[in-house]
Formats: C-alpha cells, sequence, structure tokens
C-alpha cells in the first residue's frame, strides 16, 4: 500500500462500507415509501448511487474545516455565505435527502431474530430488543460497519513488533446509554474505545465500550482483563511484545498473554488484586532509580524515580519501563 495514492489508499479500508451504507439508505427510503398510506411517490427521488454517497461524505469532511450556522447556509446565494463549491459538488435537496434516509443496517431486521436464545421460557429472553438481557448488542445498527472497518484494518496491515493497548474517548455530546464523562480526559464526554495500536500509531483492533458489561467478567477474570484478551486476539501466538498502564495490568492477565507467546510490561497498582505484598510503598526501600525483582512467573519490579511499577514478562528482554 505504499505506492498508493491517498484517495487510493482510504478507498481499500472504507469500500465496502460505503457500499454498506448504501444498501442501507436505499433500503431505508423504500421502507419508507411503501409505509406511506397517503400522498403520491412518484416525485420521489431515484436510488442513491455510490458516486453520490462518496460526494455526500466528502461535503461533511469539508463542513468540519469551514462552520456555518446552519447546514442550508452551505448552499446560500447570498454573498456573505455562499460557498460554490457545495452546490457544485451536489444539489441541496440531494444532501438533505441522503441526510434523512442515511442508515447503517436494516432497521425492520434487529439482532438474533432467529436465534433459539430468544425463543425459550426465559422472561429475559422472549424480545430479542430487550436491552436488560446481557447478551443485547448495544452497537447493532453500527455492528455490521463496525466489524467490517475492523476487520480491514488487519487485513490490509502488518504490525510492528511493538504494540500498546490503551483507552480512548471519542468526542460525543449526543444522547445515548453508553456515553461516558471521565473528568481527567481532555475530552470529558464521548465513546470509550479499547484499541490496539502498533509503535507507528496504527489502529490494528479495537473495541467499544458498551456500559457495564456483565458477561465480560467472572469470578476468576475481570473486565479490563477479558477486554484485553479480546483486542489481543489476531495476534496471539505472534511473539509481539504489548504494552499497557496501570488500568490493565495485573499478574493474571500477564500469565495469559504468556501462554499465548506475547510478552507484555505495563505500570501496575500495588494494591491490585494477587499483586505481592513485598512491592508495595512501604515494602520497598530502594535508592534512586533501584528496581527490585520478585519470581512469581513474571518478573516486578518498582522504581522509585518515577514512583511507579513495572511488570514484564521473565523472557521480556530489555523491558523500557
Amino acid at each position: 500500500m505504499q505506492n498508493l495514492l491517498p484517495f487510493q489508499s482510504s478507498s481499500s479500508f472504507f469500500r465496502q462500507v460505503f457500499q454498506i451504507i448504501l444498501t442501507e439508505t436505499n433500503r431505508y427510503f423504500h421502507q419508507y415509501v411503501s409505509s406511506r398510506t397517503t400522498g403520491s411517490t412518484s416525485t420521489q427521488s431515484p436510488d442513491i448511487t455510490i458516486e453520490e454517497m462518496y460526494k455526500f461524505f466528502l461535503l461533511l469532511i469539508q463542513m468540519g474545516h469551514y462552520q456555518h450556522h446552519s447546514l442550508k447556509d452551505y448552499w446560500s446565494r447570498e454573498e456573505q455565505y455562499g460557498t460554490p463549491f457545495y452546490s457544485n459538488v451536489m444539489a441541496r435537496d440531494r444532501f438533505f435527502h441522503i441526510l434523512r434516509f442515511l442508515h447503517f443496517e436494516n432497521s425492520d431486521d434487529p439482532p438474533n431474530n432467529d436465534d433459539p436464545l430468544y425463543h425459550d421460557d426465559s422472561p429475559n429472553h422472549d424480545d430479542p430488543t430487550n436491552h436488560d438481557d446481557p447478551d443485547y448488542d448495544r452497537l447493532w445498527k453500527m455492528r455490521k460497519i463496525f466489524d467490517t472497518l475492523n476487520n480491514k484494518f488487519c487485513e490490509l496491515y502488518n504490525p510492528t513488533e511493538h504494540l500498546a493497548v490503551d483507552e480512548v474517548i471519542v468526542l460525543y455530546k449526543g444522547r445515548i446509554v453508553f456515553r461516558q464523562y471521565i473528568t481527567k480526559k481532555h475530552k470529558r464526554f464521548g465513546i470509550k474505545i479499547y484499541k490496539l495500536c502498533d509503535s507507528l500509531g496504527y489502529t490494528y483492533d479495537m473495541s467499544v465500550y458498551l456500559g457495564k458489561q456483565r458477561q465480560n467478567a467472572t469470578a476468576q477474570i475481570t473486565a479490563t482483563h477479558r477486554t484485553v484478551l479480546q483486542v489481543i486476539q489476531r495476534v496471539e501466538g505472534l511473539g509481539h511484545k504489548i504494552f499497557m498502564d496501570n488500568y490493565f495490568t495485573s499478574p493474571a492477565l500477564f500469565d495469559d498473554l504468556f501462554q499465548q507467546k506475547i510478552n507484555a510490561c505495563g505500570t501496575v497498582r500495588h494494591d491490585r488484586h494477587e499483586m505481592p505484598r513485598d512491592i508495595g510503598p512501604k515494602s520497598l526501600k530502594m535508592k534512586r532509580g533501584g528496581h527490585s525483582d520478585t519470581s512469581q512467573g513474571n518478573t516486578m519490579g518498582r522504581s522509585l524515580e518515577r514512583q511507579t511499577g513495572c511488570v514484564h514478562s521473565h523472557k521480556h528482554a530489555r523491558s523500557p519501563c
């Protein structure tokens, strides 16, 4: 992909995504037309083409660089508002037609309709749209798009040896049940995404936090432990080295990663469950820059210079922690 032009490169990632959006948008328009009981449909616009869908998103991206008070102002003929670029690319009414019917999934076909799980005698499984069911997918209207893009990230790129697992907040102030508010983040309101990135910043895999994920946590494995195991599935057994912060790090997780031939390194919280008690702040007395090792399957140390713990697999060479 190194010799591809920017548009060709982006098209490799998003061509299938745009095709899904095109299909579902046209489907939703026809569902709307067929549901109308009054009025003529003879003046309705024909199906949207893939070229129009590309232009639609092109205009959306451009609008982010030059903001008006309302969308209609982009097509205004007033001298102080007028921008001929938008009207030259697409007629205003056509743009609003696509925006009105923009869809990413078939709303008439919610998930698990055919799953036997939803046809048993359990009161929690009699409705495929039961939001209280732990198996309900809160992202189902975007799931096809999300999974398609995620698969493309892995299909078209081989990551570097060193990877990192971390969480990011995508700014979003709309109404959604799994929106997060994190005071310490620059973007305090938004959607939390767990990502696996390489040393060049490339996102190789990702997972959306959909609220309290009860099915992820068990008596033996925490939700963060399970999250890391999910995002590293595509690199299991390939000998990568993964870095993380103390939000994820735990001895049990590092043991599991080592079984998958993945060496790991990360800062730790000394009071986390299963952490050796002899690496706490009251137990270690070292000079600046010193470290202490234990042998519990993993090598653990604490640096007074950084005032934070460091854990790495015992076969991990020259950890930079």
